[in-house]
Formats: structure tokens, C-alpha cells, sequence
């Protein structure tokens, strides 16, 4: 197996785990990064930026994955957004205690008046559907989304119970963003998250990006199962709630509906903050890092205080949607069952089929795996999982 990159001493089981991944559980294109005490100790990438072979530049064939390339990333965007508003607050712009409506007035409707910020971000808001699902033509305009939740009426009381705002998380934040800022949110990652730090990392592909020959890989667009011996068999609980089509599973996972070819390019330009993130490995790992402590000397995005207040628990138990015990803090999932981090103080977001980002402060360690291979999986992904167990492995020989 041809895997390209470097591994810094001690760091030597991730690139194991990463070969694995290509022999055993399937790959065929995917990126590590890992960053210790904000800086790189792991930047492997391996097998074909196209999932199905047909190429993206001018040659014929299959091209190889390259350094810098980038992959849609699904949820593993919701950490990226909730970290545009845990900024603002940080800054004094947001009150993550204030309801929603103070800032958007229009979400005031069918009873959500006290609907709060930090609810949103928990997964708390009592959203997690919409009535009349959007087409996909009416999900690439953030606007369309903004105004369907603002009509929607919560399915339970908002602040008392949990459960996964698979898409509707995107259109919740990104409203709230645009509403204090006059700014979109992928605007503003742009300006003031991923251009400081140098993270290739978008929300919304900019033409110029899009243009390149080659930068955006081509993804499974039908997830496989996938995972060979280390694929967990889900619960009958789980699958049920899935193929019932009255399920707030189903209806969460089908706010729109049919849902758009993430690989057209016109899918990728839109800014939905919920699952279109486009990102390198590095790109997600450099973000995390910084999430923690400085990058390569430079300055870090979050205080104590806001980094404290991302990874205290805020939802626990039994998820309304996922039918599986979940844990979040403000907009970031927490090590737990459902995504198993490096530890108690991890923090970050899987992406539905593979992609993960997270950090732990106590080792200091973060992590991005992109890939364009996806499966059914939404939390614990096995090829990302053991990627994980290898830097565990790493750091306890170290």
C-alpha cells in the first residue's frame, strides 16, 4: 500500500491503523492529520481522490489522492459552525442565554419564543424536522431553510429533552450568524477562522477553489456497509427507527428531501453549515488545534473560558433521533458510546459516513480524517475509530 506523508517518532501505529484502513476495512482515498501541542506529528494521505474512478482533471483514469486534497465533509461542519458562535459570544456579540428571537425576530413563530442560543447549539431546540421538507434546489439557498425553521413548530419543549438536528442545525446557526453579524457564515469562517490560520477549510467552496483542477475529490454518493469485521451491528431499536418513515430519525434525516448530488459543484458553493463543509485533513486537525492552544506559534481562537464553556455537558441520555445515548456540550459532540474521542475532556464532531474532527486539551492532541468513502455509519465511524485507538496508543507509549 503506497501512503504518502510523514509520522513523527512515537506516532508510528497511526500510519499503521491508516494502511490497515485500505487492506481491511476498505478505503479507497482518505487523509490523517493529527497536531500535538499545535504542531503536525501525523499528515498521511493514501489511494484515489475519486470514489468512483472517473477523475477530476484532464487525465483519464483514477487520479491519486495529493497533499492539499479536500473532501465534503457532512456533519464534521457542525464543529465549525458552532464555533463561529461560541466566537461571537466570546466577543460580546451573543448571549448564549438570550432567546433566539432577540436577535431573529421572525423565529418567535409557533410557539418557540423560548427558544434559547445555548439550545440550539445542544441540540435542545425541540427542531429537528420540518413539516414540508425542502426540495433540493430550495436547500441551496440558506434564506429558503432560515425561513422554514422559523415557521416550524418545536416537536417537544424546547430546553427539555435532546436530540440530533441533523440538517436543521445549519440553518439555525447560520441564520443566527448572519442575523448578528450582516455576514454569511461561510463568509465569516472564511475571514476570521480558516484565513488567520492557514486551515484549508471551507463552508461554501469559493469558485477559486472549485476551479482548480483536482482540489475537491469525488465522494461515495450511496453509502456501503462497509467495515469489515470491526463494523458494530446496530441495534433492532436503531434500524427500526430509521426505516419508519414517520420516525423523527427519517424526518430529521429527510428536512430535505430528495437530498442534492454532493458532488455537484453547485451543492458544494452553497453554504450549509449542518453538511457541505469542504476540508483537508489538515484543515480539520489545524482547526481543532486552535481550538486549544496556539498553531505554529500563532494565536489561539478560543479563551479557557469559551473552551470551558464548549465542552461542558449541556445534553445527555437517550437522543430523540439518533436512538442512541449521546452526550453534547455547546454544538460538539463529547466522548461518550455514540463517538469515542481520546478521553473524558475530548471534544469535536463526526461526520455521517467516516470524516472526524476533534481535540483532547489534556494531551493536547487534534485530529482530522477525511475520506470519500462513506458508510453507514453516523458516529463511530471503525476507520476513523481505530485511528483514534492508534493515538491513544501513541501517547501512552510516549
Amino acid at each position: 500500500m503506497d501512503v504518502n506523508g510523514t509520522v513523527a517518532e512515537g506516532f508510528e501505529p497511526v500510519r499503521t491503523a491508516f494502511v490497515r484502513n485500505f487492506e481491511v476495512l476498505g478505503d479507497r482515498g482518505a487523509a490523517v492529520a493529527v497536531y500535538r501541542d499545535g504542531h503536525k506529528v501525523v499528515d498521511l494521505w493514501a489511494g484515489t481522490k475519486d470514489i468512483d474512478g472517473a477523475g477530476t482533471g484532464s487525465g483519464t483514469g483514477p487520479e491519486p489522492w495529493e497533499r492539499g486534497t479536500a473532501q465534503i465533509v457532512r456533519s464534521a461542519t457542525k464543529g465549525v459552525a458552532a464555533a463561529v458562535l461560541l466566537l461571537l459570544h466570546q466577543r460580546g456579540q451573543v448571549d448564549l442565554d438570550a432567546p433566539v428571537g432577540e436577535y431573529w425576530p421572525e423565529f418567535k413563530a409557533a410557539g418557540k419564543e423560548r427558544v434559547l442560543v445555548r439550545h440550539v447549539l445542544s441540540h435542545r431546540a425541540g427542531l429537528p424536522v420540518l413539516d414540508r421538507p425542502l426540495t433540493a434546489e430550495e436547500s441551496l439557498d440558506p434564506l429558503r431553510g432560515a425561513e422554514a425553521v422559523a415557521r416550524q413548530a418545536p416537536v417537544w419543549e424546547p430546553g427539555t429533552d435532546h436530540g440530533y438536528h441533523a440538517l436543521t442545525y445549519g440553518w439555525l446557526t447560520g441564520e443566527l450568524v448572519r442575523r448578528v453579524t450582516g455576514a454569511g457564515i461561510g463568509d465569516w469562517i472564511a475571514g476570521e477562522i480558516a484565513g488567520p490560520l492557514g486551515a484549508d477549510l471551507w463552508v461554501g467552496l469559493p469558485a477559486r477553489e472549485a476551479g482548480r483542477a483536482g482540489r475537491v475529490g469525488r465522494i461515495e454518493t450511496r453509502e456501503a456497509d462497509g467495515g469489515g469485521a470491526l463494523r458494530a451491528r446496530p441495534k433492532r431499536s436503531v434500524v427500526a427507527a430509521y426505516e419508519d418513515p414517520d420516525s423523527l430519525t427519517r424526518r430529521a434525516f429527510a428536512a430535505i428531501s430528495p437530498f442534492p448530488d454532493q458532488n455537484d459543484p453547485a451543492y458544494r458553493a452553497a453554504a450549509l453549515p449542518a453538511t457541505n463543509g469542504v476540508a483537508t485533513a489538515d484543515g480539520l486537525a489545524r482547526f481543532y488545534a486552535a481550538l486549544i492552544g496556539e498553531v505554529d506559534g500563532g494565536a489561539r481562537l478560543f479563551t479557557p473560558e469559551t473552551l470551558a464553556a464548549a465542552r461542558a455537558e449541556e445534553s445527555a441520555g437517550p437522543d430523540r433521533v439518533l436512538v442512541i445515548t449521546t452526550r453534547f456540550g455547546l454544538g460538539y459532540m463529547l466522548h461518550g458510546s455514540a463517538s469515542p474521542f481520546l478521553g473524558t475532556g475530548s471534544f469535536g464532531h463526526p461526520g455521517r459516513g467516516g470524516s472526524l474532527g476533534f481535540a483532547d486539551p489534556g494531551s493536547g492532541i487534534a485530529f482530522g480524517y477525511v475520506t470519500n468513502g462513506f458508510r453507514k455509519t453516523v458516529t463511530a465511524d471503525p476507520r476513523a475509530q481505530a485511528l483514534v485507538r492508534a493515538v491513544r496508543t501513541a501517547l501512552s507509549s510516549s
